[in-house]
């Protein structure tokens, strides 16, 4: 098993002090988390993209290229490119220039990923969002394919024999389809055999469970072959301490902190007290015992052979925080690794496209 940590950058006060880090203070713990996700020896560090309050996360190809000039080793993830609210050009144009610069240590989690106020800000419409979802990615991937591209396009102004600078360092690159509610991304991967990762942060395990399985439905709908399947999970919190005890102390403030906003704002409460968050949710809060028998719980659902842990503090203190991440890596990370099998892909560059993923795209 693969594990990542990843941060959305958002930027809301602590939950527990009510103090709110200054945008360039809370960039500088941004890159402070990915060295520690590398010391610590974590196999991703990844950056979310959003558009929208509380977010700051509006350029994470900047946010990585600045990770990727402080790191050697980590694989540097987005989670998720919205590529529904982005021009496919443009975006091949970055992430390019990002692998290039990091020696292609680049893996790209697309998705719709958008909520109301960013559909505003990029005029996009409920009714078209997942057309330009897919649209984007066949453009993009076409691009990434294909030194010469046409396509005949709805979302942008149509491209005949266009060439795209610069060429691309992994031919080509390895895109995760992030997944959280709809069928529509589910269907996307399955039909271009990408691998899956599910956002599994909000509800208990059986919607995304139910996700899943129809994933792998498509997958062999579409021809291909079960073995090559890859599915990675998101958590929607973590704190490992050496008791369950302890785990629950501290995180408690937390969750209440966080149930009081999402109260307060008019969000959906689905876990009413941090007992039940840390039994029916997907956060990984308890000894580091619990936290591996709640991921081999997820396994047997999921089939799950990559996990993403959160980067942020999140409320814990620094030291809290850097204590839970290296337990979780001395204690959790080694037996899940023995126990769960890495993904059927080598970790690491991408390997030449077989004829089925260099076939023709229509747009």
């Amino acid at each position: 098993m693969k594990f990542l940590a990843i941060t959305l950058i958002s930027h809301r006060p602590d939950p527990v002090t009510g103090v709110r880090k200054s945008t360039h203070d809370r960039f500088r713990e941004v890159l402070d988390d990915a060295l520690l996700a590398e010391e610590l020896g974590f196999d991703g560090f990844g950056v979310g993209e959003r558009h929208e309050r509380p977010f700051i996360s509006s350029s994470p190809t900047v946010v990585l290229s600045h990770v990727a000039a402080l790191t050697k080793r980590i694989r540097l993830f987005t989670a998720v490119t919205t590529l529904s609210l982005l021009d496919p050009v443009r975006a091949y144009e970055d992430y390019a220039t990002l692998d290039h610069l990091s020696e292609g240590r680049l893996e790209l989690i697309i998705g719709k990923g958008n909520g109301a106020a960013q559909r505003v800000l990029f005029n996009v419409t409920p009714e078209d969002q997942w057309d330009r979802n897919a649209e984007s990615y066949e453009v993009f991937r076409k691009i990434w394919r294909q030194d010469k591209v046409t396509a005949d396009t709805r979302f942008r102004p149509p491209l005949t024999g266009a060439e795209v600078w610069p060429r691309p360092y992994q031919r080509p690159v390895r895109v995760w389809h992030g997944s959280a509610t709809s069928r529509e991304s589910v269907d996307l991967a399955a039909r271009y055999g990408d691998p899956l990762f599910s956002a599994n942060v909000t509800n208990p395990i059986e919607p995304y469970a139910e996700l899943i399985r129809h994933y792998r439905e498509r997958w062999e709908f579409y021809g291909h072959d079960p073995a090559d399947i890859a599915v990675g999970a998101g958590t929607a919190g973590i704190h490992v301490a050496p008791t369950s005890q302890e785990a629950l102390a501290a995180y408690r403030p937390i969750f209440e902190s966080n149930l009081a906003f999402f109260k307060k704002a008019g969000l959906p409460v689905v876990f009413e007290t941090v007992e039940d968050f840390a039994e029916r949710s997907s956060a990984l809060i308890g000894s580091p015992q619990q936290v591996i028998d709640k991921v081999h719980r997820y396994h047997e659902q999921f089939g799950h052979t990559v996990l993403h842990v959160h980067a942020d503090a999140g409320g814990l203190t620094a030291a809290q925080h850097r204590a839970s991440l290296k337990l979780f890596q001395s204690d959790v990370a080694p037996v899940l690794r023995r126990e769960i099998p890495d993904p059927p892909f080598a970790w690491g560059p991408v390997p030449p496209a077989s004829p089925l993923t260099q076939e023709s795209i229509h747009v």
